[in-house]
């Protein structure tokens, strides 16, 4: 949607952007001996007194600059269902869920689990309320928890479809189906190494644009080199055969194809495309500080490391 209407937001994302690491900047942490030389190095980067990054500051800043930016919230669709998924495990189980929940989301956090105990569904958004239902019927009835989470993760994508095309937001459309497209591959592969059965893994898979429901279904129940013979006649015919040599190497693949969509949207001036940019950037360079983190904590080699880091945004 480019408009002139977010150019304020925009221009305040511009500078942001300037805090954000550089290739440079990760090759000195992937360098670095200490926890406390990798945090110095990120500091001197954002600023003395600056805050630390989080995605819900991050959330917040961007909400500020643009807060009735409506396609921005299909970012946050799939921390909401995962929520859903919190709230209604920890209802069977009777514990507090505010321990399993992610942020930033869309929803009323203090509103979610009250809603669901009460089966109050009017009082969640209109595109997750169904879900919740269906989800809290299909728990309480067969007490399959792996079951539910498909249930919700394939609405999860389905509502994120339907929202991208409302938005009118090419960007969005795309983001929506790449997200999709990766989940359902994931989705199938386990499928293949658990042996499921078809009903299950109908219910699991949500389809799209890119990838046809009917066909990944059939190819899973083929086993896992039936999955790759299917994916290798698609345009994501080099994403299989990452994930036939490592799992690790999709999920690389996944989150750099996301980054990639991102770039388009650098040279924009207007529109909320580069707010939803700036977003996936946070969310990639967060990703690689963990990853940093925990490879200096295992002993994980240099090249390794450098291997396992996602594209960044500057």
């Amino acid at each position: 949607m480019s408009t002139t209407k977010y150019a304020n937001a925009v221009a305040a994302i511009r500078a942001m952007e300037n805090s954000l690491l550089s290739r440079n900047d990760l090759d000195q942490l992937i360098a670095s001996a200490t926890k406390t030389e990798r945090d110095n190095i990120v500091a001197s980067k954002r600023g003395s007194g600056a805050e630390e990054l989080t995605l819900e500051g991050v959330w917040e800043t961007i909400r500020a600059y643009a807060p009735d930016c409506r396609e921005l919230e299909i970012l946050l669709y799939r921390n909401d269902f995962h929520n859903l998924k919190a709230a209604l495990k920890s209802m069977m189980a009777g514990k507090e869920p505010q321990g399993y929940y992610i942020r930033p989301t869309n929803l009323d956090l203090d509103v979610l689990y009250p809603a669901l105990s009460a089966k109050e569904y009017g009082e969640l958004p209109e595109y997750i309320r169904g879900t919740a239902s269906e989800a809290y019927e299909l728990l309480t009835r067969t007490l399959d928890g792996q079951l539910a989470d498909s249930l919700v993760d394939t609405a999860c994508m389905k509502a994120m479809q339907a929202a991208a095309d409302r938005s009118g937001s090419d960007f969005m459309k795309r983001y929506a189906q790449l997200t999709t497209v990766c989940a359902d591959i994931k989705t199938a592969y386990r499928c293949c190494r658990m042996k499921k059965q078809k009903a299950f893994i109908e219910t699991a898979i949500c389809g799209s644009g890119e990838l046809d429901k009917d066909s990944l279904v059939r190819a899973s129940l083929g086993g896992t080199e039936g999955l790759f013979s299917c994916l290798e006649s698609t345009s994501f015919g080099d994403a299989a055969k990452l994930l036939a040599e490592s799992p690790a190497a999709f999920e690389k693949w996944c989150d750099d194809v996301i980054m990639e969509l991102a770039e388009t949207a650098r040279m924009q001036a207007f529109g909320s495309e580069p707010l939803a940019a700036y977003y996936i950037a946070a969310e990639a360079e967060l990703k690689n500080l963990r990853i940093i983190s925990v490879c200096k904590e295992s002993g994980t080699d240099r090249e390794t490391i450098t291997e396992r880091m996602r594209k960044l945004y500057v």
